[in-house]
């Protein structure tokens, strides 16, 4: 008879030396390796990894190592609007080994004539590992749910669908994570992978833990793991009883549980990260915003086209009212300001519920620094956020500091424009850095930046830039991370390029 130990003992011997000598595409941190070591070969697992600390390569790596040990031939994954692209651009091109034969294909809501021959690519029965990338939102849907299924069906099993930022699936009730949880037995391994698994509660787990597997936190009933884990009481609105939590209970068992099954990385435990970490988050224009932006768009070329010299301000002013649709609102000659619908605000909270920690937020304009300070204290309590910009006085500004960087204080969000609290302030208790809008302005980009990476740092520092593609956005971003100062490179006609 085996020695259990000793078996167990050869199994671990095995998956370390795999992962030792894989040839992989990019080397991984010492952390990501780690997190490798638990989790390539299991059936489930949660990837528990703070933003800025390259958990989506530890999946594509995980991915190849299945395909090469023939355990899978297809992969599923899932994210959010704003991320789900950068799957397809970044994650798979820079890390997935060259020795790893792929079609890999993005999903779309609008399927065109050449979309729908591309997804007929993933079901030609090839031995290459056939790679399907949705957005979450699909599974509101019946026909994103059905493809899903389709897919997953042709491999009998042999298939890894991977949840990255799983909270969005925290909802027991919502429709989008009952169609996920259906595919569950469609694949024999399963991941998730988010920064910050409990949001608002450790009732946000059940969901996100159920997808892996029902009983890994031992009840299959949304109900039963509430009764077990929260105190609930009884209140009366409008006539209606409801329950409500009271408090939270055996949360050193919960956390037990979840250690069997599951990685946790912040960033302030990886010695070996760079000093900065740069990604974005891709912000869908709505209908609405489309038709502004094509208008002004068209308006400024006329401008252009009419043989005038433009000076250097007209040109910034019809760059600035382009950027200011990408954000939701524009403001006119007679200094009213009208505002669109958008996804902008929605995809920083979405964002802010994947990370840990203290963030700094610059918004390049008041306008959005008012919405964004009043959602995030409706979200998350009055004293959550401070503000820091031109109409907040001076004396309070230095307040504003004070609390954000206290070390345990309850302000955790820290909201501002670049003009204003770019330069000279100390902002080191956050890691996190978002920017909902840029400046053209190189050195205000560069000062802001440097806030939060300055002494008294002690771990990276991640930069996200919010971004509505194929606009003006995207270019500003591009000018910047190039070092190019737009305000006083752009002139006359080379508008026309922006």
């Amino acid at each position: 008879m085996v020695d259990i130990q000793c078996s167990d003992d050869y199994i671990k011997v095995k998956k370390e030396n795999m992962i030792k000598h894989y040839k992989f595409k990019t080397k991984p941190y010492e952390h990501q390796l780690k997190a490798l070591e638990k989790s390539w070969a299991s059936d489930t697992f949660a990837l528990f990894m703070e933003m800025g600390t390259g958990k989506s390569k530890v999946l594509v790596d995980n991915i190849a190592m299945l395909y090469d040990r023939g355990a899978i031939k297809g992969a599923l994954i899932v994210a959010p609007k704003g991320v789900y692209k950068n799957w397809d651009a970044i994650e798979f091109p820079v890390h997935l080994p060259d020795h790893v034969e792929h079609t890999k294909v993005l999903w779309e809501a609008n399927i065109t004539k050449k979309k729908q021959m591309e997804l007929d690519t993933l079901f030609d029965g090839g031995d290459d590992l056939k790679v399907l990338i949705m957005n979450v939102e699909a599974f509101s849907t019946q026909k994103g749910l059905d493809f899903a299924h389709s897919f997953l069906n042709i491999f009998l099993g042999r298939a890894l669908i991977g949840i990255d930022e799983s909270t969005t699936i925290k909802n027991p009730t919502a429709k989008r994570t009952k169609n996920i949880l259906t595919l569950g037995n469609l694949a024999k391994y399963r991941r998730i992978l988010t920064g910050s698994p409990v949001t608002k509660s450790p009732l946000d787990l059940f969901s996100q833990c159920k997808f892996l597997d029902p009983f890994h936190l031992g009840y299959d009933s949304y109900y039963a793991y509430r009764s077990r884990y929260a105190h609930m009481l009884e209140r009366n609105f409008g006539g209606r009883r409801v329950q409500i939590v009271g408090s939270y209970r055996r949360l050193g068992e919960l956390a037990d549980k979840l250690d069997k099954f599951s990685y946790r990385v912040l960033k302030e435990d990886c010695l070996d990260l760079p000093e900065k970490v740069f990604t974005k988050r891709l912000v869908e224009l709505t209908d609405q915003q489309k038709k502004v932006y094509r208008q002004m768009k068209e308006m400024a070329l006329a401008i252009l086209d009419d043989g005038k010299m433009m000076s250097t301000m007209n040109v910034m002013t019809q760059l600035m009212r382009l950027h200011q649709v990408t954000c939701g609102h524009f403001k006119a000659d007679d200094g009213t300001i009208t505002h669109l619908k958008n996804n902008r605000l929605d995809s920083l909270m979405q964002l802010l519920e994947e990370t840990e920690g203290k963030v700094i937020i610059w918004a390049n304009y008041v306008e959005d620094i008012k919405n964004i300070v009043t959602s995030l204290k409706k979200a998350y309590g009055e004293d959550s956020t401070v503000e820091y910009h031109g109409a907040v006085d001076p004396k309070v500004r230095q307040e504003q500091i004070a609390l954000f960087q206290e070390k345990n204080g309850p302000a955790r969000y820290f909201v501002g424009n670049a003009q204003t609290g770019g330069y000279g302030i100390t902002l080191t208790a956050a890691n996190t850095v978002v920017y909902y809008s840029n400046s053209y302005d190189l050195e205000k980009r560069l000062q802001s930046e440097d806030r939060a990476h300055r002494i008294g740092q002690t771990g990276s520092v991640t930069y996200v830039d919010l971004i509505a593609e194929k606009t003006i956005d995207e270019r500003i971003v591009k000018a910047l991370r190039s070092k190019i100062n737009i305000a006083n490179e752009i002139m006359g006609e080379d508008i026309k390029d922006w």
